[in-house]
């Protein structure tokens, strides 16, 4: 009875994501050859909190490997790790279920090499189309416990928009059951700890804070405003009047100033005044949302931007070399792995480097922008059921809670570690600067956002809710239908994916 109620619980919560193709799962063991992290640039990364991709099917299981790289003349990030050893009784195979391969690689390269050399890891993938992964989560983990100490899924990521939905149920360990303590998880970022806290229990951790900039071209910023410098960029761009003001020079000089219709949407979306869905499962349109929709149609109109959506081919092409877009709105993942990655003219794939000289890296800055915000974030949680309690919350102290792998990591990615401490060393160390923005301390701007990210808007509905009115309105800024029209097909499509809500 219990189970069933739990499965009930989780399918009531089902969201979609915003691509649509059939649900697949893979699995796939980590190597010792792993990829640097990179996303791919047509693809969301794993902590965006947006749609992504994954590859259907594999199934090679390998065993961790068990030496690192010797460390260069800083400390590696890799050589922060600890060894990992398994406790008495803990089962020989590690089950990770995921939504594609980020995170994969980054516990390959920096994990992988510390764990007991006869664990066998398997990360079981399962695209994030049409929901896919939640579906797959939701079918397993309420029947986790019952499954075979090889089957059973141990550790399961999850993103922003459906965090709530995980850590509401009890299919989701307390990580002081894993060996988590008060003292490892003091240095974390508030939001992080709180969006996955029920009654005072805390189920599930990040490696990552997530606060958003603007990333602007240095080049185009010169042209349009006179100046690059990220303080006088700011200055111009410091609430949505001033930005709109910059949109309309930036078209007189031949730029748009973003590149679509969603580009600002999480800067409107991360500052309501109210959650999505009130107590009584009654849906809300705060203000804020609908100001985006007032200002992308008036962007689009007025032709401030290039009508693409958020990681299509064109979206992604136009932060590539020669491109006259002034600038994205992206958080922490996003400049590092995303916009850089993009910048190459040579891609990495194709044996480029992350290096100036090779397309725009090194030609942007970023600013505060109109608007604090933060966008995406990943993180981790055990199953419970699990059969290896102690060896995933090593894993997760390893990741998410050690001080010099947070510094270290942060350094060596760009990515924003969740350890306030480390970030304020590096947010005012005056040697510190990303080549990718042309030396910039981007640290010092990220952890003066981050410490006001609060996400008590939080519902289990959120994924569903922010992906279908995205959808919806994309037809009005395609002047297919009216603006009446685009809000109740919004009402009719979360109707349809949440029957339990009530719309107007």
């Amino acid at each position: 009875m219990k189970k069933r109620i739990l499965a009930a619980l989780l399918a009531s919560a089902t969201l979609i994501s915003m691509a649509g193709c059939s649900s697949t799962q893979s699995t796939s063991s980590t190597t010792s050859s792993a990829g640097d992290g990179q996303s791919s640039a047509t693809e969301a990364p794993a902590n965006s909190g947006d749609a992504t991709e994954a590859p259907a099917e594999s199934g090679d299981a390998t065993e961790a490997p068990t030496e690192s790289e010797a460390p260069g003349e800083d400390k590696a990030a890799v050589d922060c790790v600890d060894d990992i050893t398994l406790a008495d009784g803990e089962g020989k195979v590690l089950n990770i279920a995921v939504w594609n391969d980020d995170w994969k690689k980054q516990f390959e390269q920096y994990i992988a090499p510390h764990m007991p050399k006869d664990v066998t890891v398997n990360f079981r993938i399962t695209e994030n189309k049409e929901n896919a992964y939640q579906n797959k989560l939701d079918n397993d983990l309420p029947e986790n416990e019952s499954k075979s100490a090889d089957e059973k899924i141990d550790m399961f990521l999850f993103e922003a928009d459906y965090a709530t939905k995980y850590v509401a149920s009890d299919v989701t360990l307390d990580v002081k059951e894993l060996g988590l303590t008060d003292d490892d998880v003091k240095d974390m970022y508030q939001y992080t700890k709180d969006v996955c806290t029920v009654d005072g229990v805390l189920k599930g951790v990040s490696w990552q804070a997530t606060p958003g900039l603007f990333a602007y071209r240095r080049e185009a910023a010169k042209e349009i405003l006179g100046t690059d410098d990220p303080d006088a960029v700011q200055a111009e761009l410091s609430d949505w009047t001033k930005f709109e003001a910059v949109a309309a020079k930036a078209k007189e000089k031949g730029y748009k100033m973003l590149s679509g219709y969603d580009d600002s949407y999480r800067v409107f979306s991360n500052n309501v005044s109210k959650p999505w869905v009130d107590e009584n499962k009654n849906v809300q349109i705060d203000d804020q949302l609908m100001a985006w929709v007032d200002q992308t149609k008036k962007y689009t109109d007025e032709g401030y931007n290039n009508k693409t959506s958020l990681w299509d081919d064109a979206w992604t092409k136009d932060q590539t070399p020669g491109q006259k877009v002034f600038g994205f709105f992206y958080s922490t993942w996003g400049i590092n792995f995303t916009l850089a990655g993009n910048s190459l003219k040579t891609p990495e794939k194709e044996g480029g480097k992350l290096e100036v000289g090779n397309g725009e890296y090194g030609q942007w800055a970023a600013c505060y922008g109109p608007a604090s915000y933060f966008w995406g974030g990943t993180w981790m949680a055990a199953a419970k059921g699990t059969d290896n309690p102690k060896l995933v919350g090593s894993i997760m102290k390893a990741f998410c809670c050690d001080p010099d792998f947070a510094k270290a990591f942060a350094k060596e990615t760009q990515d924003y570690a969740n350890n306030v401490p480390m970030m304020k060393e590096l947010a005012d160390d005056p040697d510190y600067g990303s080549t990718f923005l042309g030396g910039q301390n981007h640290y010092a701007l990220f952890f003066n956002v981050a410490d006001k990210i609060s996400m008590d808007k939080c519902t289990i509905y959120d994924q569903a809710c922010n992906e279908q009115f995205q959808g919806a309105f994309k037809d009005y800024f395609d002047g297919k239908v009216d603006k009446d029209t685009a809000l109740a097909n919004f009402y009719t499509k979360v109707k349809e994916k949440h029957p339990d809500l009530v719309t107007p």
